[in-house]
């Protein structure tokens, strides 16, 4: 397998990191953890969080930024991911009400839009998704395939997230191939095989992990991303069991 880098989704630790972000990116380091994508900035300033996570030697993977600020705040979002050297930005969820067909079809020219800017800017933008894309619209298609199919490849990329599209019933494995190239982020997560389909630690699960790392190279992923919604023990205990993972797959070595 590739030497890949790994970085972890905040929202995982989000209470640990109400009550003190600082805190929390330390421990995420101390675990091994690469990079970080962001769910939020603790209230810091691009400067500040810079030199902490210089200090901390983290890199900022991404950043999820909801679709509202993307529309409206562009130009402040990408100055802040070129201070924090954050090279990719990703849509994380679209909110319920924008998710009928015609809010799809509507959404293509904005993420043209919102992904050409970005693209002059030198960041990537992603868009992520969850299980709700991949039930078909009347027109036989699901719309997360609308979206990747009439937006411009090099302006709107996929962060797929494996979990979601194992949920939905689908090969996440074949999703990779099938927008080869067009990924650079993608969100690895495992699920419980008892039923419940409840967020796993990596490799507890029943989520085909390897198949996933072992197409990331073809796909030119840059970063896989661990991130884990909810735990049934702590989310640190978790993240940890998670990078013991890839440390015994021999993906991190440090």
């Amino acid at each position: 397998m590739a030497n890949y880098q790994f970085s972890l989704q905040l929202f995982t630790l989000r209470e640990e990191a109400e009550k003190d972000f600082l805190k929390t990116l330390e421990k995420v380091s101390i675990l091994g953890y690469q990079g970080v994508e962001f769910a939020g900035y603790g209230g810091l300033t691009a400067s500040r969080l810079k030199k902490e996570l210089d200090r901390l030697g983290l890199k900022a993977s991404s950043s999820h930024v909801p679709i509202a600020m993307l529309e409206n705040e562009l130009d402040k979002v990408i100055e802040y991911q070129q201070i924090i050297g954050s090279r990719h930005i990703a849509c994380p969820v679209l909110p319920a009400d924008r998710r009928s067909k015609e809010d799809y079809y509507e959404l293509i020219p904005i993420l043209n839009d919102i992904g050409q800017k970005c693209h002059e800017a030198g960041i990537t933008l992603s868009y992520h998704n969850h299980d709700f894309e991949l039930v078909d619209l009347d027109n036989g298609k699901k719309p997360l395939e609308l979206l990747l199919d009439e937006t411009n490849p090099e302006w709107v990329k996929a962060e797929f997230d494996v979990y979601w599209l194992t949920k939905a019933g689908e090969d996440p494995v074949q999703w990779l191939k099938r927008y080869e190239g067009r990924t650079p982020l993608v969100h690895l997560k495992d699920m419980t095989t008892d039923g419940e389909m409840f967020f796993a630690e990596l490799g507890t699960g029943g989520v085909n992990l390897d198949g996933v790392l072992n197409q990331g190279e073809q796909s030119n992923v840059e970063w896989f991303v661990v991130e884990q919604d909810r735990s049934r023990r702590s989310p640190f205990e978790s993240i940890e069991i998670s990078m013991n993972y890839l440390k015994n797959k021999q993906l991190i070595t440090n």
